[in-house]
């Protein structure tokens, strides 16, 4: 069982090096684009391993658990690592049309192999100073995303980014140090007992804050979320989308990984925080959405506002909510991702992200528009799209638990989300473009064109299907939710495995 676990790392690490060592044009970017394929491949094989199995588990270098480098794998960490891949290969389809051969030449493709690695390893570590090491390789591979072939602009935006992420790994690591000196061991499945039989539980809640701290920052929550609207709308299109579809979710499934396995003794205490900085995340990210006239800057802060959807799930701490925020975590990196490939190909078109220099391409690229509506409406909770189903589970859970102020949020939040979406359709597609022109997609080259539209359809449909076909995405989400809930199943496969 270990080949099962171990491909979809070494896949992307391996095709790195190669494409590293074959860096010159254009050679590299279509072994990336093997890889990816191949990494889709890895991924689908660990996902049918665990819908045979439910939980697989894997000792590294002879190692009994938990001793060892133990990677696991239950329907969460599955479906994360298959949307990766899904994402990682949408991505370096999209950046053959963007990426010039400059940036390539600087090694864009080897680091943007490196990092969808760094993020597979987080969704598959069974040890916390492993996910540690995968946030760091995820940190270096990001900043230097950031500002590869960049200017002044993307230099300041990743001197902030590191800066605040620099800050959530200190309390991260400090948690860490506190823990294992607590407990004596740092492999999840083992500390769910350690943390239990602790005698020291007021010490155990100041750790469990540490750590919501340090996984707030990676997830863009209230009010550790600045780094994220700062840095975002700079890079290459590409990179924002695969930022804005994955980075901020490894924080969120870190967060749901260690309050329903680990931080469980004193819920009624840390889940209160959860939810309301969940609300708080939700509304400060959408009023900071409907402020903007940029529209990577839109789609960056609305990016917060639904983490809050999803940190609510797990804040509320029900089945039904933790199954509506799984399900909205895969909705939102299909959708997202694919609402910044749109923006790219929009300023292909048009030379700007600027709503206010953007004007007519409902009429001049009308197969855009169809592109942008279908995310953008998933995205607002328009049924029966994908997003409209994320939504009615968390607003469901939450009415069966009688909190309405949480309800009227959530709901109060979806509204406003329409109002941006109907800003960008109103300044970008469907008003004249102000200098008078029509920005026809005559203006970028065919292969541009093409190579940048085949993701944004395909993302696009898998959006339908989700919406229009929910129920085996939601016997799945469920499914999901109760590992998380009762992770006997994890626990014992991790604890019990040789190496």
């Amino acid at each position: 069982m270990n080949w099962v676990l171990v491909m979809p790392i070494a896949v992307p690490f391996a095709t790195a090096v190669i494409v590293y060592l074959a860096r010159n044009y254009p050679a590299g970017r279509w072994i990336s684009l093997a890889g990816s394929v191949l990494s889709l491949i890895a991924s689908a094989a660990l996902m049918v391993a665990v819908l045979r199995e439910g939980v697989v588990a894997a000792q590294m270098s002879n190692w009994d658990a938990p001793f060892g480098i133990t990677l696991v794998s239950d329907y969460l960490s599955a479906v994360m690592v298959v949307i990766t891949a899904i994402t990682g290969l949408a991505t370096a389809i999209y950046a053959l049309g963007e990426v010039p051969e400059e940036t390539e030449r600087l090694g864009f493709y080897a680091l943007f192999q490196v990092l969808i690695a760094g993020v597979t390893g987080a969704f598959l570590t069974g040890d916390l100073f492993n996910l540690y090491v995968w946030f760091e390789v995820m940190l270096i591979a990001s900043f230097s995303l950031l500002v590869i072939g960049g200017g002044k602009e993307r230099l300041d935006a990743g001197i902030k980014y590191v800066a605040l992420n620099l800050v959530s790994t200190l309390v991260f690591l400090s948690g860490i140090g506190l823990l294992y000196g607590v407990t004596g061991t740092l492999n999840m499945a083992d500390l769910r007992g350690a943390v239990a039989a602790s005698d020291n539980q007021g010490l155990i809640t100041v750790i469990a804050m540490m750590f919501m701290v340090g996984f707030g920052v990676k997830a863009a929550m209230f009010p550790l979320f600045f780094w994220l609207p700062a840095s975002y709308h700079t890079p290459y299109f590409a990179i924002s989308a695969v930022f804005a579809g994955l980075l901020t979710k490894v924080g969120v499934y870190a967060l749901m990984r260690m309050f329903t396995l680990v931080f469980v003794g004193d819920v009624g205490f840390t889940h209160e925080i959860l939810i309301w900085a969940s609300l708080l995340t939700m509304f400060t990210g959408v009023i900071g959405a409907a402020a903007q006239m940029d529209f990577r800057k839109i789609l960056s802060f609305h990016i917060i506002s639904q983490i809050g959807y999803m940190t609510l799930g797990l804040a509320l701490y029900t089945p039904l909510a933790l199954m509506g925020g799984v399900f909205y975590l895969v909705h939102h990196i299909i959708v997202k991702a694919n609402l910044f490939f749109v923006a790219g190909l929009a300023k292909q078109y048009a030379g700007s992200t600027d709503l206010n220099r953007l004007g007519g391409l409902y009429k001049s690229a009308p197969l855009l528009a169809a592109l942008f509506i279908i995310p953008a409406f998933s995205l607002a909770g328009f049924p029966p799209l994908s997003g409209f189903w994320a939504k009615y589970l968390i607003v469901k859970a939450a009415i069966e638990l009688d909190m309405w102020f949480v309800t009227f949020v959530s709901l109060l939040v979806g509204l406003l989300t329409i109002y941006s979406m109907t800003k960008i359709w109103g300044y970008a597609f469907w008003k004249p473009h102000p200098e008078g022109y029509d920005p026809t997609p005559d203006r970028a080259p065919a292969r541009v064109t093409a190579t940048m539209i085949t993701p944004i359809a395909g993302l696009a449909a898998m959006t339908i299907i989700i919406g229009f076909f929910p129920e085996p995405f939601v016997q799945f989400a469920q499914t999901a939710a109760m590992q998380l809930l009762e992770p006997t199943d994890y626990v014992t496969t991790v604890l019990g495995v040789q190496p």
